[in-house]
């Protein structure tokens, strides 16, 4: 995989690498099991115990959707570097969303890891971020690693704070972007994904990323141009009940 030669691909390369090297030699609990016929063969299931082989992608897109192993921290440091690859050239291909990413992340609580494992795994997250904002020929749109990131760690704050850092024309786009993909279930008064680890509070988050969008975003999106409708749309976050839905700017939707 090729990434942008500039200092957002060269950060995200060089995460990458890290990885590589601080998982090296890990494998699966030698009692991991699972259901033969819903996750896949004895002979599969061999090879998570089997440390630094390459998985296929089908037998990887099964282990990290997994949500049934007896010990997730286990096999996500397993596949880590594979996963994290796989991730930032876009093949990871969720079924539902990219939350699901997220949420292996989340319920392999990789935040209580040592720092040794855990440092890494933060910085590939913010620099597979970054490199989102940053690189036009990112293969995964920003709103979407936005969002892998915050289920990833339960909170908005970090990779907030990284986009405020990144003031840029493309930056400013992928904003445009990602409040256009949102609008609708904000208005809706719900988050605009599906929070899967039962730790994560959801209605925190909403509140949390409608907050932003009101602050720090509704000015930039006022200053890059952004087009008068979305601005509009994100400025009814602001009001409730009745004085949204009969803002002569309602966009009409239903719910």
């Amino acid at each position: 995989m090729h990434l942008a030669d500039s200092p957002a691909g060269r950060r995200l390369t060089a995460a990458l690498e890290n990885l590589s090297v601080t998982f090296r030699g890990m494998t699966a609990d030698p009692d991991e099991h699972n259901c033969e016929c819903h996750w896949g063969s004895p002979e599969e299931l061999s090879l998570l115990k089997t440390p630094d082989v390459e998985l296929e992608p089908d037998l990887l897109r099964r282990t990290w959707q997994a949500i049934d192993w007896t010990d997730h921290p286990a096999v996500l440091r397993r596949i880590l570097p594979q996963f994290a690859t796989a991730l930032v050239a876009g093949r990871a291909e969720p079924l539902f969303g990219p939350e699901e990413a997220g949420d292996s992340f989340a319920r392999g609580r990789w935040q209580q890891w040592p720092d040794e494992q855990a440092d890494p795994v933060r910085e590939f997250l913010h620099a597979w971020w970054v490199q989102s904002l940053t690189d036009p020929d990112a293969a995964v749109p920003a709103h979407q690693v936005f969002v892998t990131c915050a289920e990833a760690s339960g909170t908005l704050g970090p990779w907030l704070a990284d986009w405020e850092e990144q003031t840029g024309q493309l930056s400013d786009r992928r904003l445009a972007e990602a409040a256009a993909e949102w609008e609708y279930e904000l208005l809706g008064e719900s988050l605009p994904w599906s929070v899967g680890w039962y730790e994560h509070d959801e209605e925190e988050l909403r509140a949390e990323l409608v907050a932003w969008l009101l602050g720090h975003a509704a000015t930039r999106l006022r200053e890059s141009g952004a087009p008068a409708d979305l601005q509009h749309r994100i400025r009814l976050l602001g009001l409730t009940g009745a004085d949204r839905w009969t803002d002569p700017h309602w966009p009409g939707h239903r719910y």
